[in-house]
């Protein structure tokens, strides 16, 4: 795997530096965005991101939230390029139709038609790898549920508007409605 270059240095092939990267990614199963040969902008590791996604488009009940999905995409692509735990500041604010993707799995199903939440268990390896879950309490309040509704994973606020506000005011960038 190593090849000697003319000045006897010896560098890894790209193949086994992505595949040592790749050993630390934080979401098992999910991808990191794809190499692009010659990209100019790609993430740095010297970056402290702050990163807030709004998770507010309802998802077909049987599916895992698409955002989830592109948050372990964007955590992943992240720590493919470098950047280090202590860098990755990332949160999900759960409001509008996307509230239900954190309610516990009894509360989901009586809301369902009897579908188990799907999104239970990558909401649980996000907050593993670091990733801030927040729900708007005005929202629970609105569909008649309570705190104890929501998976223990995810932390109650009292509104997604302050919180979106307060975390931008600390520097985080806002992705999503």
């Amino acid at each position: 795997m190593l090849q000697p270059l003319e000045q006897g240095l010896k560098v890894m092939d790209a193949t086994a530096l992505t595949l040592c990267r790749d050993q630390k990614l934080p979401m098992a199963g999910y991808a990191p965005a794809k190499d692009i040969p010659g990209a100019r902008e790609l993430p740095n590791p010297d970056v402290d991101y702050k990163v807030v996604f709004s998770v507010a488009a309802v998802a077909k009940p049987e599916e895992i939230h698409p955002t989830l999905k592109t948050i372990a995409l964007y955590l992943n692509t992240l720590a493919h390029n470098g950047v280090p735990a202590g860098h990755r500041h990332i949160a999900a604010v759960f409001h509008q139709g996307g509230g239900d993707a954190v309610l516990a799995n009894d509360v989901y199903k009586a809301r369902h038609n009897g579908t188990i939440n799907p999104n239970i268990a990558l909401l649980h390896e996000l907050k593993q790898a670091g990733v801030e879950l927040r729900v708007c309490g005005q929202g629970l309040l609105g569909k008649k549920l309570e705190p104890k509704d929501v998976l223990p994973d995810v932390q109650v606020d009292l509104w997604a508007m302050t919180t979106m506000v307060n975390l931008q005011l600390r520097g985080y960038v806002r992705i999503g409605g």
